[in-house]
């Protein structure tokens, strides 16, 4: 790798670092401590009861020998591991605007990891594509963070496609330890699309049972719209295949546009009849309120 490509990598990296930190210390580190819970309480000691405390905390052991009440206090076991499942198969390299998907994941993984970090969690980072590209095991630490940012920006998969549900499954055989998951992708697959969603539900059903499991989907307005400029080349990214559209033809847009709609309700059927919670983030529009009301959604329902 030549000096001016690490230079620009290391930029990079460095503005999202900047831009995400912010956020986290303005908006989000809080919220991230609130939604996602250690995995149990500890006991920690005994105290003497005082008016307002909780019954069922009393102690009735310690309060017969003392002959007051006593009760029990807990700490939370907080330290949690963050695993993000990066898809980077080839449709994430779309983007109609600024920013492709593949950015836009890499900011949203950013943000995640800072929070984590800063609450003291580790972190690790599964990349894959139509199977598992990289994994980089958790860890703790600014240092590891922006390299977890940095293999999302600028690794090079060894192949085009998705399979989901083969992350999944690698991060239940990795994380022994109930963990927060989160998948990043554009849920895009080749195949028959109602397949491809039962096939995605067995993949989520099984984690959501292990570990705390969010479904970010990244995406551009462009996917679910065809403009209309007649004549138009739509390549494949997940198969190369190359199609040829009339984009002039309001039928024609009118079947697109109808496409991506199912498509959308199929994933999202998928996540409410497995209670998977998850949100949807575009390209050309700020992430940051939607994350936010993600965040304090949850923890209302959690509440």
């Amino acid at each position: 790798m030549n000096s001016e490509l690490t230079r620009d990598i290391l930029r990079k990296v460095r503005q999202i670092e900047i831009r995400t930190n912010r956020l986290v210390a303005d908006s989000l580190a809080g919220h991230y401590h609130s939604v996602f819970k250690g995995r149990g309480m500890n006991f920690d000691e005994v105290r003497e009861y005082v008016p307002g405390d909780e019954v069922r905390a009393i102690d009735w052991n310690v309060t017969a020998r003392a002959g007051r009440p006593f009760i029990k206090k807990f700490t939370e076991e907080r330290e949690l591991t963050l695993l993000l499942l990066v898809d980077v198969s080839a449709s994430g390299n779309f983007g109609s605007g600024a920013q492709s998907k593949r950015e836009l994941a890499a900011e949203l993984a950013s943000v995640l990891a800072f929070s984590a970090i800063r609450n003291c969690d580790k972190v690790g980072l599964v990349l894959f594509s139509d199977r598992v590209e990289q994994y980089i095991p958790p860890k703790k630490g600014r240092r590891h963070v922006l390299r977890v940012v940095r293999e999302i920006l600028y690794f090079q998969p060894q192949h085009r496609g998705t399979n989901l549900t083969a992350a999944l499954d690698f991060a239940n055989e990795i994380a022994k330890r109930r963990s927060v998951v989160c998948l990043i992708s554009d849920f895009q697959s080749d195949g028959d699309p109602a397949a491809t969603i039962e096939n995605l539900r067995r993949g989520l059903r099984r984690t959501n049972r292990r570990h705390d499991l969010v479904a970010m989907r990244v995406h551009d307005p462009h996917e679910d719209a065809l403009p209309n400029v007649g004549l138009l080349a739509i390549e494949d990214a997940e198969t190369g295949e190359l199609i040829e559209l009339n984009t002039g033809g309001e039928t024609t847009r009118e079947r697109f546009r109808q496409l991506a709609h199912n498509d959308s309700e199929l994933l999202r059927r998928a996540f409410n009849s497995e209670a998977v919670d998850s949100l949807n983030l575009s390209t050309t529009e700020p992430y940051l309120p939607t994350l936010l009301g993600f965040f304090k959604s949850r923890e209302r329902k959690h509440a």
